[in-house]
Protein backbone atom coordinates (compact mmCIF):
# COMPACT_ATOMS: atom_id res chain seq x y z
CA UNK A 1 0.00 0.00 0.00
CA UNK A 2 2.83 2.19 0.73
CA UNK A 3 3.40 2.20 -3.54
CA UNK A 4 0.77 3.90 -4.36
CA UNK A 5 1.96 6.99 -3.02
CA UNK A 6 5.24 7.23 -4.54
CA UNK A 7 3.47 5.70 -7.85
CA UNK A 8 0.96 8.97 -7.92
CA UNK A 9 4.44 11.67 -6.75
CA UNK A 10 6.38 10.23 -8.98
CA UNK A 11 3.29 10.44 -12.00
CA UNK A 12 3.15 14.41 -10.60
CA UNK A 13 6.81 14.79 -10.31
CA UNK A 14 6.56 13.68 -14.25
CA UNK A 15 3.80 16.31 -15.04
CA UNK A 16 5.90 19.12 -13.29
CA UNK A 17 9.21 18.01 -15.30
CA UNK A 18 6.72 17.80 -18.53
CA UNK A 19 5.21 21.71 -18.00
CA UNK A 20 8.69 22.86 -17.21
CA UNK A 21 10.32 21.62 -20.28
CA UNK A 22 7.14 23.14 -22.31
CA UNK A 23 6.95 26.52 -23.63
CA UNK A 24 3.56 27.39 -22.07
CA UNK A 25 2.62 26.78 -18.20
CA UNK A 26 -0.89 25.69 -18.57
CA UNK A 27 -2.98 23.52 -16.57
CA UNK A 28 -3.69 21.97 -20.06
CA UNK A 29 0.17 21.55 -20.23
CA UNK A 30 -0.08 19.60 -16.96
CA UNK A 31 -2.75 17.27 -17.89
CA UNK A 32 -0.62 15.89 -20.76
CA UNK A 33 2.34 16.06 -18.70
CA UNK A 34 0.12 13.75 -16.29
CA UNK A 35 -0.81 11.77 -18.87
CA UNK A 36 2.55 11.12 -20.07
CA UNK A 37 3.50 10.41 -17.01
CA UNK A 38 0.47 7.71 -16.27
CA UNK A 39 1.40 5.87 -19.94
CA UNK A 40 5.29 5.77 -18.16
CA UNK A 41 4.31 4.23 -14.90
CA UNK A 42 2.04 1.94 -16.80
CA UNK A 43 4.54 1.08 -18.40
CA UNK A 44 7.05 0.16 -16.16
CA UNK A 45 4.28 -1.23 -13.59
CA UNK A 46 5.87 -4.29 -13.55
CA UNK A 47 9.12 -3.34 -11.69
CA UNK A 48 6.44 -1.87 -8.74
CA UNK A 49 6.34 -4.26 -6.01
CA UNK A 50 2.30 -3.49 -5.59
CA UNK A 51 -0.16 -3.21 -8.87
CA UNK A 52 -0.94 -0.09 -11.09
CA UNK A 53 -2.12 2.59 -8.78
CA UNK A 54 -4.85 3.50 -10.77
CA UNK A 55 -6.85 0.48 -10.22
CA UNK A 56 -6.26 0.96 -6.04
CA UNK A 57 -7.50 4.77 -7.12
CA UNK A 58 -10.83 3.12 -8.51
CA UNK A 59 -11.34 0.98 -6.13
CA UNK A 60 -10.96 4.13 -3.60
CA UNK A 61 -13.51 6.27 -5.64
CA UNK A 62 -15.58 3.03 -5.74
CA UNK A 63 -15.55 2.78 -2.01
CA UNK A 64 -16.89 6.36 -1.46
CA UNK A 65 -19.39 5.92 -4.17
CA UNK A 66 -21.06 3.05 -2.38
CA UNK A 67 -20.86 4.60 1.27
CA UNK A 68 -22.66 7.61 -0.03
CA UNK A 69 -24.79 5.52 -2.01
CA UNK A 70 -25.72 3.33 1.39
CA UNK A 71 -25.29 6.61 3.35
CA UNK A 72 -28.66 8.45 1.52
CA UNK A 73 -30.42 4.90 1.08
CA UNK A 74 -30.18 4.57 4.85
CA UNK A 75 -31.13 8.34 5.48
CA UNK A 76 -34.11 8.12 3.65
CA UNK A 77 -35.35 4.54 5.31
CA UNK A 78 -34.68 6.54 8.77
CA UNK A 79 -36.76 9.54 7.43
CA UNK A 80 -39.55 7.38 6.88
CA UNK A 81 -39.57 6.20 10.47
CA UNK A 82 -39.23 9.50 11.67
CA UNK A 83 -41.93 10.70 9.61
CA UNK A 84 -44.90 7.87 9.57
CA UNK A 85 -47.80 8.95 12.19
CA UNK A 86 -47.34 5.71 14.24
CA UNK A 87 -43.74 5.16 15.06
CA UNK A 88 -43.87 1.23 14.99
CA UNK A 89 -40.07 0.29 15.54
CA UNK A 90 -38.46 -3.20 16.88
CA UNK A 91 -35.16 -2.03 17.63
CA UNK A 92 -32.80 -5.06 18.35
CA UNK A 93 -29.26 -6.40 18.15
CA UNK A 94 -27.86 -9.54 15.95
CA UNK A 95 -25.10 -10.67 14.11
CA UNK A 96 -23.35 -10.28 11.20
CA UNK A 97 -20.82 -12.73 9.56
CA UNK A 98 -18.05 -10.89 7.71
CA UNK A 99 -15.65 -12.34 5.08
CA UNK A 100 -12.75 -9.56 6.05
CA UNK A 101 -9.90 -9.72 7.87
CA UNK A 102 -7.18 -7.94 9.77
CA UNK A 103 -7.51 -4.69 12.23
CA UNK A 104 -8.09 -2.12 9.05
CA UNK A 105 -10.69 -4.07 7.09
CA UNK A 106 -12.55 -4.67 10.62
CA UNK A 107 -12.82 -1.41 11.44
CA UNK A 108 -13.35 0.06 8.23
CA UNK A 109 -16.26 -1.72 8.27
CA UNK A 110 -17.52 -1.36 11.26
CA UNK A 111 -17.66 2.19 10.79
CA UNK A 112 -18.84 2.43 7.68
CA UNK A 113 -22.01 0.59 8.93
CA UNK A 114 -22.06 2.50 12.04
CA UNK A 115 -21.91 5.78 10.35
CA UNK A 116 -25.14 4.81 8.07
CA UNK A 117 -28.55 5.77 10.12
CA UNK A 118 -30.35 3.08 12.40
CA UNK A 119 -27.39 0.84 12.89
CA UNK A 120 -24.62 0.69 15.23
CA UNK A 121 -22.05 -2.06 15.31
CA UNK A 122 -21.31 -2.78 19.26
CA UNK A 123 -18.58 -4.92 18.89
CA UNK A 124 -16.41 -7.47 16.83
CA UNK A 125 -16.37 -11.14 17.85
CA UNK A 126 -12.81 -12.63 19.47
CA UNK A 127 -12.34 -15.07 16.30
CA UNK A 128 -12.70 -11.73 14.23
CA UNK A 129 -15.51 -12.99 11.75
CA UNK A 130 -18.84 -11.83 13.02
CA UNK A 131 -20.26 -8.10 13.69
CA UNK A 132 -22.67 -7.54 16.82
CA UNK A 133 -25.08 -4.54 15.83
CA UNK A 134 -27.83 -2.86 17.40
CA UNK A 135 -30.75 -1.88 14.77
CA UNK A 136 -33.52 0.98 15.36
CA UNK A 137 -36.05 -1.67 13.51
CA UNK A 138 -34.70 -5.21 13.11
CA UNK A 139 -37.15 -6.63 10.59
CA UNK A 140 -36.59 -4.05 7.89
CA UNK A 141 -32.90 -2.78 9.14
CA UNK A 142 -31.71 -6.10 9.16
CA UNK A 143 -32.19 -7.27 5.23
CA UNK A 144 -30.63 -3.29 4.37
CA UNK A 145 -27.62 -3.96 6.97
CA UNK A 146 -26.67 -7.05 5.25
CA UNK A 147 -27.20 -5.42 1.18
CA UNK A 148 -24.93 -2.65 2.70
CA UNK A 149 -22.10 -5.09 4.36
CA UNK A 150 -22.11 -6.83 1.14
CA UNK A 151 -21.99 -3.52 -0.79
CA UNK A 152 -19.59 -2.09 1.45
CA UNK A 153 -16.88 -6.09 1.98
CA UNK A 154 -16.50 -6.17 -1.81
CA UNK A 155 -15.42 -2.05 -2.17
CA UNK A 156 -13.14 -2.40 0.70
CA UNK A 157 -11.64 -5.61 -0.09
CA UNK A 158 -10.74 -3.86 -4.13
CA UNK A 159 -9.27 -1.15 -2.12
CA UNK A 160 -6.80 -3.67 0.63
CA UNK A 161 -6.59 -6.88 -1.79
Amino acid sequence: MIFLPIQLLLNIFIAVLWVLLQDSWTSLTFFVGYLVGLLLIFLMRRYFPTPFYLKKLCAMIHLLYVFIRELVSSAIFVLRIVLSPKININPGFFTLETQLRGSWELTTLSLLITLTPGSVVIGISPEEDHLFIHAVDIPDMRDAVIKAKDAFEHAIMGVTR
